[in-house]
This record gives C-alpha cells, sequence and structure tokens, in this order.
C-alpha cells in the first residue's frame, strides 16, 4: 500500500536532534517533503538533512530562533518563500524544559519556557494558517506531565517541573480550541504526549535513579525512544488518521495507570 505521506510538505519545528530529528526521519521515510528547523544547531540540522537526502528522501533545514518574538513570523515567512501556497502538515515539537523547586524559578526563566513552549506554537499556528486548508493538520508534542505528576510527591529523585508541565498543560488546551475551530476547514489538530523518553538532552534517563523511577511508573518496563514517538507522530500526522482531530495520544509505556 502507497505511504499516506507521498508528496506531503511537513514542517518539524526543533528538529535537529532528539524527538524532532526522529520525526523528521520517520516521515521522510514515509515520502513526505521535511522542513527540518532548528534553533540554534545548524550542523545537527544539516546532519538531518544529509541523512534524509542520503536515502532518496526531500529535506530542507529553516532556521528561526523561536524565543524572539518575532520567531514565528521568521520562520513562517522562510517556509513561505521556500514552498509557496500549502503545507500539508505542521509537526509542533520544539521546546524547552527546566527543573526546579518553585522557590528556586526565576521570572526570566519562566518567561523562556512560555516564550518557546506556548507564545511560538500559538504564533506559528497564526502565521502559517494561509498554507494549512483541507486535508492539513497540525501535531503537538505535548508530555505526559500535563495531567500527571512523575513519580510520587516528594519522592527523592523525582524532578520538580510544575512551570513546564504548565506549558504542556497550556499546549492541550489549546489543542481542543484549535481543533474547533479549525475544523470547519478541515484542518485536523491532535496532541502527542510522550512519557519519559531517553534523548542526548535527558540527563534524567541518564541516572539509574532516574531508570528506575521511570520504570516503576510505567505498565512496559523499559524506556522510551524518540523512534517510539515519531512513528506515532507519522501516524497522526498522515491521511490514516483522517478521521482523529482534538485527540492527546499518549506515547509513554502506560504511565501512571
Amino acid at each position: 500500500m502507497a505511504s499516506t505521506l507521498t508528496n506531503k510538505v511537513v514542517l518539524v519545528t526543533g528538529a535537529s536532534r532528539g524527538i524532532g530529528r526522529a520525526i523528521a526521519v520517520a516521515i521522510a521515510a514515509q515520502g513526505a517533503r521535511v522542513l527540518v528547523h532548528y534553533g540554534n544547531n545548524g550542523a545537527d540540522a544539516d546532519g538531518v538533512v544529509a541523512a534524509i537526502r542520503a536515502v532518496g528522501g526531500e529535506a530542507d533545514a529553516l532556521q528561526s530562533d523561536l524565543a524572539a518574538p518575532d520567531g514565528a513570523e521568521v520562520l513562517a515567512a522562510r517556509v513561505k518563500a521556500l514552498i509557496g501556497s500549502k503545507l500539508d502538515s505542521l509537526i509542533l515539537n520544539a521546546g524547552v524544559s527546566k527543573a526546579a523547586k518553585i522557590e528556586d524559578h526565576t521570572v526570566d526563566a519562566f518567561d523562556n519556557l512560555f516564550n518557546i513552549n506556548v507564545r511560538s506554537p500559538f504564533f506559528l499556528v497564526k502565521e502559517m494558517l494561509p498554507l494549512l486548508g483541507d486535508g492539513s493538520n497540525i501535531v503537538v508534542v505535548t508530555s505526559v506531565v500535563a495531567k500527571a505528576v512523575p513519580g510520587n510527591s516528594g519522592q527523592a529523585g523525582v524532578p520538580s517541573i510544575p512551570a513546564y508541565a504548565a506549558t504542556k498543560g497550556a499546549l492541550e488546551t489549546l489543542v481542543k480550541h484549535w481543533a474547533s475551530i479549525l475544523g470547519p476547514k478541515g484542518i485536523r489538530v491532535n496532541a502527542v504526549a510522550p512519557g519519559v523518553i531517553a534523548t542526548d538532552m535527558s540527563n534524567f534517563t541518564k541516572t539509574e535513579g532516574g531508570r528506575q523511577l521511570t520504570l516503576e511508573m510505567q505498565a512496559l518496563k523499559r524506556i522510551g525512544t524518540p523512534e517510539d514517538v515519531a512513528d506515532v507522530v507519522a501516524f497522526v500526522a498522515s491521511d490514516g488518521a483522517r478521521w482523529i482531530t482534538g485527540a492527546s495520544i499518549p506515547v509513554d509505556g502506560g504511565s501512571k495507570l
């Protein structure tokens, strides 16, 4: 059966490494042309593009600092200049995290979390609307922590992430509103909510304590990989998920059941 992403054009934000890189590779493998967004890691983004092209796929790298007030506008302008008038899928993956006790948070750190994790997706949707139409879709990478606290409250080694979790909760709310507002235009909007995933940036999964805490709260007793998330995102972005909108799909190994 032919891939349901063949000849589609897909933008993946934060795609130079980790989950975003895996998403870009998985979507390209299904026949889509992938726009690989990056903020600072140009060399890594070029590596993703090269890897996709090496196996016959289509990819281009696009830079924009999504922490900047005009970051979404800049990225949208570059996308429009490159592809013209039609984007099939917008994958909102770019984000930052911060673990800190409530009393240790600063205003600057709090604002940075919300600027990148919430403000930039909101305004990217606004800026990309002219490129999205009937049959297009938006996939937002959120997190299990939008709905559940990892580990047990007060347990040693459990990261304190209330502000980060709040950004993911905000995205989950936006997904429902976007799905309702954009549904009449034929645009689907869904969230994919990973649990703990082993990435280069995940120090938590590199410690024995972190691994043990993760396995204790999961039904499936292994640590998730970026590819576990990417395969679900690729499905949700495809025509195979054409009757799914406003949903949040957990990809967490059965966490906190």
